[in-house]
């Protein structure tokens, strides 16, 4: 980990501030769960819901969603854990800062620092980690700068993003169009998104293998509201640019360096999605980490909604060793 980050890590954790303001999303989650805001840093709050008790997990969602993703797990994994799910910046009702010129405000390492805080405002210090799409690519770099406070991690229907884009084929660029898309510069893209949000999930979401008949239309519902919200197709633009630019440096320096990661690793993907027909993720994450096991599922490519008890079966068990 490099001394700037370092540095980031160890200040004094800030605060969370909890709200009892109704949410849009509300009624996906237990009664029980609780929202709140951390500053981490200026201009910058990360909003999250927590829900349970025992020992700290940190869930992670992915493109173009918010915390909304894990509505169909949480009620099992909280009756375990003390479960935190924050939205990303740039998602969700996190804020939505301007890009920078090499777009490093979110890269996944700031990205990563993010959700450090977060639990580092909640008291943990140590937990574990399950992510999916985007979110397990934030994981993924916190477990490569942080492997102190990453004691487990599950990673879900990715390969690693150095190893997709050196080996990106015409089927895996036709089928993770926006990837490309994404990726151009602002404020085109931006522009096109920003003409109909609804529409862009609608697109991007319901051509996957189960169509929108995978989703709790509460839970799309939010999608879409999130992605009304000033700036978020710009963050979310943002993600994908740092994604192909400064992400990739990062990827880079650690394999030129030789670090591996040293936490248990599991990674799961979905039996008929594009990462299972385009990649071979057991051996890509093979190269990154030193104790990798998992397989696939039966789903497509949002396993937590479209396979929720089949995530549960697969992943409990690892998550729950050693408590």
């Amino acid at each position: 980990m490099n001394s700037s980050v370092a540095s980031s890590a160890s200040a004094v954790a800030p605060v969370a501030r909890f709200t009892t303001e109704p949410h849009p999303a509300d009624a996906l989650f237990p009664a029980s769960s609780r929202r709140l805001f951390v500053d981490v840093e200026p201009g910058v709050r990360i909003h999250a819901r927590v829900c349970g008790e025992g020992p700290p997990l940190l869930l992670i969602h992915g493109h173009p969603q918010t915390l909304a993703i894990w509505h169909r797990v949480l009620p099992a994994l909280a009756a375990r854990f003390s479960v935190v799910m924050p939205d990303l910046r740039g998602y969700g009702d996190s804020s939505k800062p301007r890009g920078d010129a090499d777009h490093g405000n979110y890269s996944k390492r700031r990205m990563a620092l993010d959700l450090v805080a977060v639990m580092r405002s909640l008291g943990h210090e140590r937990f574990r980690v399950l992510a999916h799409d985007r979110g397990a690519r934030v994981a993924h770099r916190m477990a490569a700068d942080h492997p102190d406070r990453v004691e487990r991690l599950a990673l879900l229907d990715i390969a690693p993003t150095l190893a997709m884009y050196e080996q990106t084929s015409e089927a895996f660029a036709r089928a993770y169009w926006h990837w490309f898309f994404l990726i151009q510069p602002s404020p085109l893209p931006e522009r096109l998104i920003e003409a109909d949000p609804p529409a862009y999930a609608l697109d991007v979401m319901g051509r996957r293998h189960a169509g929108l008949s995978a989703f709790d239309p509460r839970a799309f519902i939010e999608y879409q509201r999130a992605l009304c919200l000033p700036g978020a197709a710009h963050g979310m633009c943002e993600d994908y640019r740092a994604a192909a630019g400064i992400d990739l440096d990062h990827d880079r320096a650690d394999r030129e360096a030789g670090r591996w990661l040293p936490m248990p690793l599991r990674v799961y993907w979905g039996a008929d999605g594009v990462v299972a027909k385009c990649f071979d993720p057991l051996a890509e994450w093979r190269r990154v980490a030193s104790d990798v096991d998992g397989g696939p599922l039966p789903s497509g490519h949002y396993i937590p909604e479209e396979a929720p008890d089949e995530l549960l079966a697969a992943v409990m068990p690892f998550l729950t060793e050693g408590h």
